[in-house]
């Protein structure tokens, strides 16, 4: 089992098969546009464009299960990515990413590596764990998707390798990609 069983419908409405992608090594994201980590769109497409060549494919999954941090459209998102942070990776149609209606691709992540814990040290950690703690005390449990700009990489088998949370910069993931794409 790999994430190549795995569809989504990309922001144009083609579905797309995440096969499209074999070979590739791939950062899935799930994102918003209103968090407190938005600011990682930028970092997220400086990594792609300096590893595009090289095999890294960054793929975007908006969401607005955290505290209605991607309100808009699909169109909405779209545009806002592309005009503030020219975004050129592929982006999906908004989806859930956890709970009952989590796009089974999530719920393959997410059992394939479990939540190992937030980089407490983080600047953005020290409003993140209070406000879960006060408000989604539940996200605490399980490993489930904790919040918006969870980062998975996927080897160019389509094997997961590793999972970085929120609190992880896209910078920080810097050395695992390069490993991967050897």
């Amino acid at each position: 089992m790999s994430v190549y069983q795995f569809s989504a419908p990309a922001m144009n409405g083609r579905q797309i098969s995440l096969e499209e992608y074999r070979g590739k090594v791939m950062l899935i994201v799930n994102t918003a546009s209103q968090c407190g980590f938005t600011f990682q769109y930028q970092d997220l497409q400086k990594l792609y464009d300096r590893y595009k060549e090289k095999g890294l494919v960054v793929l975007g999954f908006p969401c607005n299960q955290f505290d209605n941090q991607e309100p808009g459209s699909d169109e909405e998102v779209q545009s806002f990515c592309e005009l503030r942070y020219g975004v050129s990776f592929p982006m999906f149609q908004k989806m859930d990413v956890r709970d009952g209606n989590a796009h089974p691709l999530f719920n393959y992540l997410t059992a394939q590596k479990p939540f190992e814990g937030f980089n407490e040290n983080h600047p953005v950690a020290r409003v993140l764990i209070p406000l879960l703690k006060e408000k989604h005390p539940e996200y605490l449990f399980g490993d489930s998707i904790k919040w918006n700009f969870t980062k998975f990489l996927i080897d160019a088998e389509g094997n997961v390798i590793r999972r970085f949370e929120a609190t992880t910069d896209p910078f920080e993931m810097e050395a695992d990609i390069e490993q991967l794409l050897g």
